[in-house]
């Protein structure tokens, strides 16, 4: 599939639960409790593209293909952006400026305090996302602070989990899809300090016989 086509597709699957909520909003249609049903219809679609953010890279390492590689920034965008919407709902809707009230929430509310941590985190990462970032940083630099991509998943996650009644088990899910992306590039990273290992003692004894 074509570049423009397949990042279409995603703008397309992404705008979409947007667009569901949008017409729910419009027929009356958000059960019996409005808020809540929007801020997790929000929130869950947040976690979902931020791990299909994350995904993209065990996907390369699995299965040698290179185009979710081309998705994974604007997966990461799409995943800030309902963010900022979850987060606005809370602002806005919920409290309605009420900063008193809000700040109390984060301190005592541990769930809270981790949801704003996700996104406090997310920002840098959206802010840093354009090309003239990535040159402004260099490779390494860009490619350090965007691990902090991992600390706002699991500080999402652990939000879910802590936020959900007992008994629902939708949290362990998403937890379950994290632990395995994370376990994914975890046994990555071994193997290859494992190579490089192998690598410097063959390096070392080809060294001597390029010298004159």
């Amino acid at each position: 599939m074509p570049r423009v086509a397949l990042k279409a597709a995603v703008w397309a699957a992404a705008l979409a639960p947007l667009a569901a909520l949008g017409f729910w909003i419009v027929t009356d249609d958000l059960t019996a409790n409005p808020i809540s049903f929007i801020t997790n219809h929000l929130g869950q679609w947040t976690l979902r593209l931020l791990l299909a953010s994350l995904a993209t890279t065990p996907l390369r390492l699995v299965t040698g293909w290179g185009w979710p590689a081309l998705l994974r920034r604007l997966l990461g965008l799409f995943a800030f952006f309902y963010a900022a919407l979850h987060f606005s709902v809370w602002i806005l809707i919920d409290h309605f400026f009420n900063w008193p009230q809000m700040a109390s929430d984060i301190v005592e509310r541990p769930y809270i305090t981790l949801g704003m941590g996700a996104l406090v985190l997310l920002i840098p990462l959206a802010a840093t996302s354009t090309a003239g970032m990535v040159k402004r940083l260099g490779a390494v630099g860009w490619r350090r602070l965007h691990r902090i991509v991992y600390v706002a998943a699991i500080a999402a996650v652990l939000h879910f989990i802590w936020l959900a009644k007992v008994g629902r088990i939708e949290p362990y899910y998403y937890a379950a899809a994290l632990a395995i992306l994370l376990g994914v590039r975890v046994v990555d990273a071994g193997r290859r300090r494992i190579r490089r290992r192998r690598g410097r003692p063959q390096a070392a004894m080809a060294a001597p016989s390029s010298t004159p």
